[in-house]
Parts: structure tokens; sequence; C-alpha cells
């Protein structure tokens, strides 16, 4: 019965997305080619061939961009995230934040940002995308409420975020050049590598002690029960803390 209801979720949300490849033809057959051949990179907001990302305006809400490789990457599953020398894409996603920014109507602090991946149950496009957007007003208050009580170590987090328990850990460091954190939930428990469609990261901005880093958060998906692993689900993409 469990396996059966897993099914008509799975095809109700394959339903759901008409072309689970569209944010992908925007990047290869459009972005990529428009700044090889014009220098402009539109209709993205910015191509970075060397580094193989480009940058794109989400038509959902007014904060919020996407980070997508250039190269054809399914998602937060495919194997190319946890290789050696891995692209830093989640660095490269926390220093597009400069386009959300920008589209905020007041100043935005550290702790107001975040990154999201979706799990493969909580997406409708086929390549990866990091949501880069502002963090909803009372996930940022519940981070900052209970953040002395984040450690090194992979813990669950004392209260629900968006209604699921989320597991957490800190990171003490100004970027994430040379973090991986794709690599630091793969290893942060014996099965999750080998499972990591199920999964889904957020990486939120954070001051420990006057110290400039980060916390980790990832949820497990299930969708019988009504968990589609969707991080983006911890953001808001109207920015209600630019007008706070």
């Amino acid at each position: 019965m469990r396996l059966a209801l897993l099914l008509v979720l799975l095809l109700v949300g394959t339903a759901r997305a008409s072309d689970p490849s569209a944010l992908w033809h925007i990047v290869h057959d459009r972005c990529v080619p428009n700044e090889q051949q014009h220098g402009d990179p539109a209709p993205c907001a910015l191509v970075d061939l060397a580094a193989g990302y480009v940058v794109l305006k989400d038509i959902v809400g007014a904060t919020q961009f996407l980070l997508l490789p250039t190269a054809r990457i399914t998602g937060i599953e495919s194997p190319e995230l946890l290789a050696p020398g891995a692209p830093d894409y989640m660095q490269d996603a926390w220093e597009a934040r400069r386009f959300t920014k920008a589209r905020a109507p007041a100043p935005l602090s550290r702790q107001d940002l975040s990154l999201a991946v979706n799990s493969v149950f909580g997406r409708s496009q086929n390549q990866l995308h990091v949501h880069i957007d502002c963090l909803r007003a009372d996930v940022r208050d519940a981070l900052a409420a209970h953040l002395a009580g984040i450690s090194d170590a992979w813990a669950p987090f004392p209260v629900l975020l968006a209604g699921e328990r989320y597991i957490a850990r800190r990171l003490v460091a100004p970027d994430l050049a040379g973090v991986n954190p794709f690599l630091l939930l793969a290893d942060s428990s014996p099965g999750v590598r080998a499972h990591m469609g199920d999964y889904t990261l957020v990486v939120a901005g954070a001051v420990f002690a006057g110290k400039p880093g980060f916390v980790l958060l990832a949820d497990h998906a299930d969708p019988v029960l009504g968990n589609f692993g969707s991080g983006e689900a911890l953001q808001d993409h109207e920015c209600a803390l630019a007008r706070r």
C-alpha cells in the first residue's frame, strides 16, 4: 500500500512538471549561446563560462534567483557534486546573493540570506538549480534563538522549520570557498551518500560570536507523509525581512 501511494505521488509530481528540462533549455539554448556570440547573458543575469554556471532570475517572487551549472547535472543526487575537485556551486551561489540584495527594498544582513537545493521529490526541474533568496522571517528567528546550540556535528534542530524536522550543523567561515556542503551532507551519517536524492539542503548565513559563518540544514523527504524535501520552503520569495 505504501509503495502504491508513493507511485501515485510520483506520477502527480511528474504531471505537474510539463517540461522538466525547461531550465536546461534556457541555460544551454539561450543564455550560454547569447553570451558566447554577443557578450550578453540574457535572459540570464550572469553567465560565467570559465566557472561553468549561470545566474537566472526566477519567475517566482521579487528577489529569488537561481544558480545553474552550464553542464548537464540533474540535481542533488548527481555524483558529480561529490567528486574530488567538484565545482564550488554553493560558493558561486553565495556570491550571487548580490542579485537578491539588489532587488530587495532595503538592506539585507548575512543572516537574512540563504541557499536551497530541493530533493528529487521537491523539484519540478531536472537540472541542478540552487535557490538564492531571503529566509522566511520565522525561520531566521528560530535559527537566531537556537544558534548557540548548533555545533560542528550534524544534530536534530530543536524545533520544526516550515513544519518539518531538520538536522543542522554550523560552519564558521566567511564564505564557502573550498567547502562542499553536498559532501558534508553525504558524510553526515551512513547511508546518506547512496540516497542523496532523498535529501534537501539549505545553507543560511549566520554569525557565531562575531565570526561569520553558516548554518547548514538538511531534511530527508518522505512523500508518503507529505514531506517532499523542499528546503526552498524555508525561503521567502517576497523577502518580508527587507521590510521588517
